[in-house]
């Protein structure tokens, strides 16, 4: 699968969107047995799809990430990844002490054990006493008017449910491995899961996407996240699928009173890697973190859409997200946080920062900050620039190699991220994996 052509426009044609029809009819009698809501719910979706198609170059949130070999291709139902591929990528990618749940092209084949107040479980095989819960969240918590989203409910083969009971104190993360496999033609995964964390009690998620080298596919993942009164989630995706793939995945946050959402968002991989993540804060005293790192190469393009919103008085939110670029890698910033008129006693900030490490290289950066309240405190801004020519030399005086020089500079950037991880193994890994592919500016290149 070639790398993403820049600036392609795109004009959906209709049998594209006909194609997919006709893959969720193809799978309706998987379905046959499914809650008369769930199937609603698919048929709002599938429904929702038709009616707008992919997004074009000229919708505003797309114009920076045209997705015509996406939108252009026909990708097909998945079939089932062999054990061989998926259990040692498992084993590998196993975290100490985690409860590990696998997802193998779309399927989920493993969700660990559930404990005391904590229920990991696929939603074919929902307790029944949740069913009523899950019911009225599942679909529920991502924006409306999302294309991808609904294309996801109308075709997701199974839903990841994980439910922390109220008051229950998970010490363990859940530890979510979406992998790709190798396919005979190339296929949509369309994962899913939904995070409900009950009043007063608190979860770690982890989220990796992994993916066989050399398979191409089509990850379109959403990933939905309830935090109620008092509850706090510490929430990690890490994005490092082949090159040969491409990755649109969604995030949706609804926050409560008094409650915490902590995010680690971490781009390294596919051809095309896009994340949506909007958080609404709904409850006074909510704090809301999102921390990102983008590192692209090649001509890889990474983009990251993130929205704030500030529904209620006395609520804080913290963002900070860093991007690595070299060769003619492309990435896209996109980050608004809005305080609505009620919103009164906001505290919000948010930073954009870019490392360019090559003149073919690109960021198209946009932080909005938008505010009808009087009496708040918010900062937004964007920085995009080289190595620092000071502390080049700095380093190259201490007889440091020019090479090494450039490689501990690029690093200390992205390390500023990591260190507000709050789990060292994942930290670790991160870290080692970025020693080794982190790109180092070409000699002539220093700003």
């Amino acid at each position: 699968m070639s790398a993403m052509p820049r600036g392609q426009a795109v004009r959906t044609r209709p049998g594209r969107v006909t194609h997919y029809r006709r893959l969720y009819d193809d799978g309706a009698s998987g379905r046959a047995h499914e809650p008369a809501w769930l199937h609603a719910l698919r048929e709002e979706g599938m429904d929702a799809f038709e009616e707008q198609g992919f997004p074009l170059p000229r919708d505003e949130e797309w114009r920076f990430t045209p997705i015509g070999p996406i939108a252009e291709g026909l990708f097909t139902t998945p079939s089932e990844a062999s054990v061989d591929v998926w259990e040692p990528l498992a084993r590998q990618q196993a975290l100490p002490g985690a409860t590990q749940v696998v997802v193998a092209n779309g399927v989920i084949r493993t969700t660990g054990k559930s404990t005391a107040g904590l229920t990991v479980a696929r939603l074919r095989e929902l307790p029944a006493d949740l069913a009523p819960m899950v019911s009225e969240a599942l679909g529920k918590l991502t924006a409306r008017g999302s294309a991808l989203a609904s294309l996801n409910t109308a075709l997701m083969a199974d839903a990841l449910v994980i439910v922390v009971d109220r008051g229950v104190q998970v010490d363990a993360p859940v530890h979510v491995l979406y992998i790709g496999a190798a396919d005979r033609t190339p296929a949509v995964h369309s994962t899913r899961a939904l995070v409900l964390a009950q009043p007063m009690s608190s979860v770690t998620v982890i989220e990796t996407y992994i993916g066989q080298e050399g398979a191409a596919y089509w990850t379109n993942g959403v990933t939905e996240v309830g935090v109620g009164d008092g509850a706090a989630v510490e929430h990690y995706r890490l994005q490092q699928e082949p090159r040969t793939a491409y990755h649109l995945g969604q995030t949706a946050v609804r926050m409560g009173r008094d409650s915490r959402y902590t995010s680690h968002v971490v781009q390294t991989g596919a051809s095309l890697g896009r994340h949506d993540l909007s958080a609404a804060l709904l409850g006074p005293g909510a704090e809301c973190t999102l921390n990102g790192l983008c590192v692209a190469n090649d001509r890889q393009l990474i983009d990251n859409h993130t929205t704030i919103d500030h529904a209620v008085p006395h609520c804080e939110s913290h963002e900070t997200y860093k991007s690595i670029l070299a060769d003619r890698a492309r990435g896209v910033f996109n980050g608004k946080v809005f305080v609505r008129e009620d919103a009164q006693k906001t505290n919000a900030k948010q930073s954009n920062q870019t490392l360019l490490l090559s003149e073919a290289a690109q960021i198209d950066t946009k932080p909005q900050l938008e505010i009808f309240a009087d009496d708040v405190r918010c900062t937004h801004g964007a920085t995009v620039g080289q190595l620092d020519a000071e502390s080049l030399f700095y380093l190259r005086s201490r007889g440091i190699k020019q090479e090494d020089a450039r490689a501990v500079l690029v690093h200390a950037f992205a390390t500023d991220i990591l260190d507000r991880m709050g789990i060292a193994e994942i930290r670790s890994r991160i870290d080692a994996d970025l020693l080794v592919s982190l790109p180092t500016p070409s000699a002539p290149f220093t700003g």
